[in-house]
């Protein structure tokens, strides 16, 4: 029978590790080629990782949340019949260790099961404490153990309560096990074993925070909001962040949009927003201002040679990502609105390649989208410069004429430039944006798409 080893795919560009997430397939478990076996994630998007043959999942060697690098195996299928033999012969073997826990836990149960006096402890508890204890069968050397978050250290109700349900899911199950058959061999080392559980019963309490009323829902971050919290924090500690606003007459782009939108769908088979001209305008600028398509590195500028635009979009699960449009410079309007499309609908569903997310030079965000009129974006490093748009919006304007001024209604945008004032200074940062506005206020309303 042949063994075929899993390995972890290369995912693009600069990527040289992923973390499994979850298993789809279990040991024992048939797969078919190209069916999923697990999922994975880099610091940028999700994905699955398919069998290249079809045959039966005899070992994972990597669990949920491991680290594991491009290249390395993460499963063994065999490829001919059902499990090997080795393989069961593996899992009917009990070890002597496996043996030895299991002697462990019977003198456990025995323990857990006479009553236990508390009056021995030199710990005060109090009775709401000691009546769960005794309901849920927790040792005198168990509460010991366990680290009060109450006032002196005394174990509370939630310290109780939370120990038994981290119990009962096997989060200190062998702590709970292994300790009290200790004092129940040797009695006059009581002290030593409870020394030795308290790291463990700490660090599940500090995991965890208690709500104080009982009223409020402590929920985790997922992983991409703890990766977006990091990145966000160490930009800010990163870059010296200064912003310029511009305010844009868009009346041109407005209209000239309503009236091709339906013919440029018809012909391209593409919606067209206003993302892929506000893009336009921006790759634009860039070229003529390479000095904000830079990044930096320690004391080192690097000039990058291609332009490349990040748009900020969303995720099914609400968090944002930023997929990378390459060679944006080179791209026309309707290049630029089916690449726009394609990266937020396939981020939309989840389908984003790590590729995707790679080698961005500069980066949009539409902020006007939830009806911000202007916003302060964060720098996603290691660029140096971030572009909020804001929302589109009649208002009253003056409007310049031959004959004279007057008042009347047009289509405005609030542009909000974040740059780093490390490698920035203001009149480059505010050079630019204003060269994005001159563009888009120029916009030629008889051009073709």
């Amino acid at each position: 029978m042949a063994r075929f080893e899993l390995k972890l795919p290369k995912m693009g560009e600069s990527v040289a590790e992923a973390t499994i997430t979850n298993w789809l397939k279990e040991v024992g478990d048939r797969i078919e080629a190209d069916e999923a076996v697990l999922e994975i994630a880099t610091d940028k998007v999700d994905s699955e990782v398919p069998s290249e043959v079809s045959g039966v999942l005899v070992e994972q060697l990597f669990g949920k949340d491991d680290l594991v690098q491009v290249g390395q195996t993460i499963a063994i299928i065999e490829t001919e019949g059902d499990a090997p033999a080795e393989a069961k012969d593996e899992e009917t073997a009990i070890p002597a260790a496996v043996a030895e826990i299991e002697k462990i836990i019977e003198a456990v149960q025995e323990t857990v099961s006479t009553p236990q006096d508390f009056a021995s402890s030199d710990k005060f508890f109090s009775p709401l404490v000691k009546n769960i204890a005794k309901e849920e069968g927790v040792s005198i050397a168990e509460l010991d153990s366990i680290q009060g978050s109450g006032k002196d250290g005394r174990v509370t109700k939630e310290d109780i309560l939370k120990y038994v349900e981290d119990r009962k899911s096997g989060v200190v199950a062998l702590v709970a096990a292994t300790e009290p058959a200790k004092v129940a061999a040797e009695p006059v080392k009581v002290a030593e074993p409870v020394k030795a559980v308290e790291p463990v019963a700490q660090k599940s309490h500090q995991a965890v925070p208690v709500s104080v009323n009982g009223g409020d829902e402590i929920i985790e971050m997922d992983r991409m909001r703890k990766l977006i919290s990091g990145y966000m924090v160490a930009s800010v500690q990163t870059s010296a962040h200064v912003q310029s606003f511009i305010e844009v007459d868009v009346t041109n782009i407005v209209k000239w949009r309503d009236k091709v939108k339906t013919a440029f769908e018809k012909r391209e088979g593409e919606k067209l927003t206003f993302t892929p001209i506000m893009m336009e305008a921006v790759a634009k600028a860039l070229k003529d201002f390479p000095g904000m398509n830079i990044s930096v590195d320690g004391e080192y500028i690097i000039k990058k040679k291609n332009i490349n635009l990040g748009m900020a979009a969303a995720l099914p699960n609400g968090n944002l990502i930023v997929p990378v449009i390459k060679n944006a410079d080179q791209l026309n309007l309707v290049g630029m609105a089916k690449a726009v499309n394609d990266l937020g609908n396939r981020a939309k569903a989840g389908k984003l390649k790590p590729d995707d997310t790679q080698g961005g030079t500069y980066t949009v965000t539409n902020v006007g989208t939830f009806g911000s009129v202007f916003g302060t974006p964060i720098i996603n490093q290691p660029q140096v410069g971030i572009l909020a748009l804001g929302a589109i919006r009649k208002v009253p304007a003056v409007i310049e004429t031959p004959e004279g001024d007057f008042i009347g209604i047009r289509q405005k945008m609030f542009l909000s430039h974040s740059y780093d004032h490390r490698v920035v200074d203001g009149a480059l940062g505010g050079s630019f944006v204003k060269r994005v506005a001159e563009y888009l206020e120029a916009f030629d309303v008889d051009r073709d798409f």
